[in-house]
């Protein structure tokens, strides 16, 4: 009986530790460059946003103020990833937006970064953070609100 419960434990023991579980294998995106690539060609904040999972700080980005029509990209690689017709105002001092261009620009992950469990957002074509996605968006359109850190995407105008 001794033996059974130990070979139940170890079994229950080791299924915990799945490969699906290693944060430390990561996907391989279109976009990939070394460390020293990224940090070269990007700011030191967008850097440390995009490469590090850093947050900006609250209400410093000139993105929060853009109502004009056009597309945000990402700042590392260019990658399409949100329309101003689907920005709104979430009052939270980051870019808020209910809903990517298309969800193949962005992908998702579970994060526990800051002590709560959230949904990481993270730019399909290079792998940079962006931000995380919350459930607690315009109930009229998709209910989610995409918090994305201005310093990790640029703005091009409608029609550039």
């Amino acid at each position: 009986m001794k033996s059974i419960f130990i070979l139940v434990f170890s079994f229950l023991l080791l299924s915990c530790n799945s490969s699906a579980q290693d944060s430390k294998k990561q996907k391989t995106y279109p976009v990939t460059k070394t460390e020293a690539e990224w940090k070269a060609e990007l700011s030191p904040a967008a850097y440390k946003v995009l490469r590090e999972k850093g947050t900006e700080r609250a209400f410093s980005s000139k993105l929060n103020r853009v109502e004009d029509p056009g597309t945000f990209v990402c700042a590392a690689c260019g990658n399409e990833l949100y329309e101003t017709k689907h920005k709104f105002d979430s009052g939270t001092g980051w870019p808020s937006f209910d809903r990517p261009i298309s969800e193949a620009n962005v992908d998702y992950r579970p994060d526990r970064t800051g002590g709560f469990s959230a949904l990481e957002v993270i730019c399909a074509n290079c792998g940079g953070h962006l931000g995380h996605v919350f459930n607690d968006g315009p109930r009229n359109t998709t209910g989610k609100r995409h918090c994305i850190n201005g310093v990790a995407m640029n703005f091009v105008p409608k029609g550039e």
